[in-house]
């Protein structure tokens, strides 16, 4: 093709790139004090998700990404690459910090300028992102093995998150529900929900709130020798790099088991420090046994018409049980009517009252870090048929919870909004426009002039380039 017919063939193209714009130029909305409002889809690259550019320089230092990727073998044949499985990885993760919970999603957003720079593309002239087929492909490769190696390499993640060995931890676990609604493998129908469901584990650090790992389960409710083997496997690899830890296992009535109070005994006659606090369902005998405190709470309440709550701790042997433990009742009563609740626990050397209020009921914030995880991150959207493909896209959204609780700890701590939902999170530090334009030389990034949250992003990007240097 000559010269000329390639400055022909340019001219017809512009051509047609100006019609399709100008096609889809204006829009008459209401005037506002007399002069005409029109809008258009004509504006240069702009991003809806500006705040994802963070997300790249935390990734190369927590790295919860890499070390997904670095447990699953690529199948492909390398001649026919164009996406590694780190790059779809983080495609994956970052559009579900985003809000973009589908693999649908991804076809919509291949040509996003912020996602492309925050995957390592160029914007504009970067190849387009992985497809929802692609990303499809990629959930459904990870082998049992391998999906046994990522749950190791979050808690690994954990343990690197401390720049020291902690003088304490606390284990907190529940589980919550995830409905499906297909044939997908092993959901089975839960009564208490009233859904077919699957019932994955959520296992989080009680005073920072900092992801451990998720395990997803069929959808009944955990049985407590199947959690104890989890987290025997679980304190047995934290061990090998927290030597001298207190590690404190923490959880409601269904994860009281025999297996662990016995095996915590045991761990500490061997200076190992694990201990538990559980909920514990309660019984006739427990009941007999509180049944004197109790009738004096009613008899208080009915006399003064005050509100009672009254503690009292004794010790209690179950038949299946190896030892006697350590039982704390509260009681309760009020207008409302009497509640008795019981919790069991190893630790002899703290007053009845602080272990539970301090200690059983500080499990309550694990309840907030299972809400972030599951309704303002979509950890629930288990659409895949195969089971193990659900688990490894519960690992992925499980990423972007890490990723999120790092940066949120990191950036809003000191401004006393430490305790924002990840939704407002998002809302205010991603959720941010920005203009990308990409010269020969560098690529220009433009945030609103407007911008609400300009002092705390740019204190954040003056850290991450400290770092940098």
């Amino acid at each position: 093709m000559s010269f000329s017919e390639n400055k022909i063939t340019e001219k017809v193209l512009t051509a047609q790139k100006d019609a399709s714009i100008n096609s889809r130029r204006l829009f008459d909305l209401q005037p506002i004090d007399n002069k005409r409002v029109e809008a258009s889809f004509t504006a240069s690259e702009i991003s809806s998700d500006g705040g994802l550019l963070l997300f790249r320089d935390l990734e190369r230092q927590i790295g919860i990404i890499k070390a997904i990727v670095s447990c699953i073998e690529d199948p492909r044949h390398p001649g026919y690459i164009q996406h590694t499985l780190e790059e779809i990885a983080a495609q994956r993760v970052y559009q579900i910090a985003a809000g973009y919970e589908d693999a649908n999603d991804c076809d919509l957003l291949r040509n996003d300028t912020i996602l492309k720079m925050s995957i390592g593309r160029l914007p504009m002239t970067g190849k387009a992102l992985a497809s929802q087929p692609t990303m499809t492909r990629f959930e459904n490769t990870p082998t049992v093995k391998e999906l046994y190696n990522i749950a190791y390499a979050f808690a690994d993640k954990f343990i690197e998150s401390y720049p020291t060995e902690p003088p304490v931890i606390i284990i907190d676990c529940d589980d919550t529900n995830s409905d499906t609604h297909g044939a997908q493998q092993l959901t089975l129908y839960n009564h208490y929900y009233g859904e077919h469901c699957y019932m994955p584990l959520h296992i989080y650090e009680g005073l920072s709130g900092k992801l451990i790992t998720t395990i997803l389960k069929p959808g009944r409710r955990s049985k407590s020798a199947n959690v104890f083997g989890i987290l025997k496997r679980l304190i047995t690899h934290v061990r090998e790099s927290w030597k001298n830890t207190v590690i404190i296992v923490r959880g409601d009535s269904h994860f009281c088991s025999k297996e662990l109070m016995d095996w915590c005994i045991d761990q500490e006659q061997d200076k190992a420090k694990v201990h538990f606090i559980t909920g514990l369902t309660g019984n006739s005998t427990l009941n007999s046994m509180v049944k004197d405190l109790v009738d004096s709470c009613e008899r208080e309440f009915n006399r003064y018409g005050k509100f009672v709550k009254r503690y009292h701790s004794f010790s209690y042997k179950a038949g299946s049980w190896k030892n006697q433990q350590r039982v704390i009742v509260k009681v309760e009563v009020s207008d409302k009517g009497t509640n008795v609740r019981f919790i069991v626990t190893d630790l002899l050397e703290y007053r009845a009252k602080a272990l539970y209020e301090q200690g059983y009921c500080g499990r309550g914030n694990m309840e907030l870090n299972i809400k972030d995880h599951k309704t303002y991150l979509q950890s629930d959207r288990m659409s895949c048929n195969s089971f193990h493909a659900n688990q490894f896209r519960l690992f992925l959204h499980s990423a972007a919870y890490v990723l999120m609780h790092t940066l949120q700890g990191r950036m809003l701590k000191t401004k006393g909004l430490g305790s924002v939902t990840m939704k407002t999170f998002r809302e205010r530090i991603i959720k941010i426009a920005a203009q990308v334009t990409e010269l020969k030389t560098k690529i220009k990034v433009e945030f609103p002039a407007s911008c609400p949250q300009t002092e705390l992003l740019e204190n954040y990007f003056l850290d991450i380039g400290q770092l940098r240097c």
